[in-house]
């Protein structure tokens, strides 16, 4: 465990029904994101990665007991601090999208049901995004979405690994823009920007890969252009820049 309590990155206000906060760990900038009822003070980490210990200081911390683990996606990055922390709980549940290819998944795990799910009193909507990979999902809550490797702030997941397609990408992103809306937070995998967190408003401002209405134009963005025109931390992208991107 830490000798000193775990700060985290961001959370929201204390007088929602849920705490929702975001722990920075690990080498890859990632955004661990740990969601907790407070009615029941049932606790979920989101991809939990590289350093279980403090993922469960942390929900000690706030006084409560972890009991799921819920998944957006099983690249290694997002689940290597899975087993340790079923081998210190081993009646967590495991949450997965089933078109996952996971190697490594328990046998206890279960498929994540498309729709409305919830924490004990906690409602939240599971969306089923592929394209990052075959089995991506984003969780839905009351002015938040958790968008794993989906979208970033001003970017959006690679396409170009096992089980990616910038297609199904594509589809994913308009579905986003047809559920959120303008003051939804976006909480997303990793800390690749400016800034950790945004509003879905800035997004539809500033992120590159929501100005594109033609899926060939998105997909010769995503897979050819984007890499070699920028570079983290990404930063705000207007309409008539990201135009000029695809044109140069």
């Amino acid at each position: 465990m830490h000798s000193t309590s775990i700060t985290p990155l961001w959370q929201n206000s204390e007088d929602a029904s849920f705490l929702l906060a975001a722990l920075a760990l690990g080498p890859m900038d990632n955004l661990v994101h740990v969601l907790i009822d407070r009615a029941s003070d049932n606790a979920a980490v989101v991809d939990p990665a590289w350093e279980p210990d403090a993922i469960l200081q942390f929900v000690a911390q706030e006084g409560a007991q972890l009991t799921d683990i819920y998944l957006t996606h099983t690249h290694g990055d997002h689940v290597n601090a899975v087993a340790p922390l079923l081998e210190a709980i081993p009646a967590l549940r495991v949450h997965v999208h089933p078109l996952e290819r996971w190697r490594a998944r328990p046998s206890s795990a279960v498929d994540w049901q498309i729709g409305m799910n919830r924490l004990r009193e906690t409602e939240f909507e599971v969306l089923f995004t592929p394209g990052h990979t075959a089995g991506g999902v984003c969780l839905l809550l009351p002015g938040h979405v958790i968008s794993g490797d989906t979208l970033f702030v001003f970017g959006c997941g690679r396409c170009d690994l096992p089980g990616g397609d910038p297609r199904q990408m594509f589809a994913s992103l308009r579905q986003l823009k047809e559920r959120l809306t303008p003051e939804t937070m976006i909480h997303c995998g990793h800390t690749y920007s400016v800034q950790p967190v945004s509003t879905w408003a800035e997004e539809l401002t500033s992120n590159p890969f929501l100005h594109f209405e033609n899926e060939d134009d998105f997909v010769r963005y995503r897979m050819e252009v984007h890499d070699r025109m920028r570079n983290s931390p990404y930063g705000p992208v207007t309409v008539e820049e990201a135009r000029r991107q695809l044109a140069a």
